[in-house]
């Protein structure tokens, strides 16, 4: 499967200045990786449990598998490379966004306490008057990773226009880490240490039906797909070189440059089509419409999804 798991590790990209995060998602890939899952992210979506680990990660359509073991930890919208530890000011995580165990009239929340771009610990907030609930509209206090938002208990204020200030609420997971849950047609995106944990709404790669102009692409562990901020900017063309999950126009996606001739062999990624299996329609020299999930491992829905490459 390629899909499924960042391939990739490696430091933080930038693609566009978002207003509380530039961080991004690193490339699909078929190479396989032993290392210390510190890597970084983006603006929305990831996965996994909230302690570095060793993980192998094989990610190649039709001709390997895709190891998703538990320690296993991939970073997608937060640079997992904030320090964490610094204790100089006490603990950096107050309260558990799991648990909600702040005071009455309070919430739990994710915040840059170091001023910069990234969630990297936890705080009380007070719950505003009239606060809204999942899918409502919202607004931020002050810097948008200021952690006091316009939003219920258990929900933040999402994808913020740099025009308007105005966001959506997204629920966060309910349940634990180790068994977390969501409502229908979402899916638990966690990031490296935990700081985030967002219901964010599951998508189909063929259509690209996200709200707002968002993405959808391929969780960075695990079978389906999110919708998350587009950070292609001026670039992510078909062919064009990425480096980050989110650097591809609608409809295409950042993976090994190696699957395509046109691609340039010395970046990180490059942007290429998925495809229908069943209408397969690829224009790059020699590309095939090639499975994107090993045969008889594709998600309901997703059974006929590929992707334009050259053959394995």
């Amino acid at each position: 499967m390629i899909g499924g798991i960042l391939g990739r590790m490696g430091t933080l990209h930038r693609l566009i200045p978002l207003v509380f995060a530039g961080c991004v998602l690193g490339p699909y890939t078929t190479a396989t990786n032993d290392t210390t899952a510190t890597t970084s992210g983006t603006d929305p979506a990831s996965t996994t449990a909230p302690t570095s680990a060793a993980a192998t990660n094989t990610t190649a359509a039709a001709t390997s598998s895709t190891s998703t073991t538990g320690g296993t930890t991939v970073c997608a919208f937060l640079d997992c490379g904030s320090d964490t530890s610094d204790t100089s000011n006490g603990s950096l995580f107050e309260c558990d966004l799991w648990t909600q165990d702040c005071p009455d009239g309070q919430k739990c929340m994710p915040w840059a306490y170091d001023g910069g771009s990234s969630w990297n610990a936890s705080k009380c907030t007070d719950i505003m008057p009239n606060a809204g609930k999942p899918g409502d509209p919202c607004t931020v206090e002050g810097r948008g990773l200021s952690g006091v938002d316009s939003c219920e208990k258990s929900a933040m204020c999402w994808n913020i226009s740099q025009q308007t200030g105005m966001g959506t609420c997204i629920g966060f997971c309910t349940g634990s880490p180790g068994a977390p849950m969501c409502p229908p047609l979402f899916n638990c995106t966690i990031n490296g240490d935990a700081t985030l944990i967002l219901c964010l709404p599951g998508c189909h790669p063929l259509t690209q039906a996200c709200p707002d102009m968002d993405l959808c692409i391929p969780q960075p562990m695990g079978d389906g797909f999110t919708c998350v901020l587009d950070g292609s900017g001026d670039m992510g063309q078909q062919n064009d070189p990425c480096d980050a999950a989110n650097a591809c126009k609608p409809g295409l996606v950042c993976v090994d440059p190696d699957y395509a001739g046109e691609c340039d062999p010395m970046a990180p990624g490059c942007c290429l089509p998925f495809c229908d299996l069943t209408m397969p329609q690829c224009t790059n020299q020699g590309a095939q419409c090639v499975d994107w999930y090993e045969p008889g491992m594709a998600p309901p829905g997703l059974e006929d999804l590929g992707i334009c490459r050259l053959p394995p």
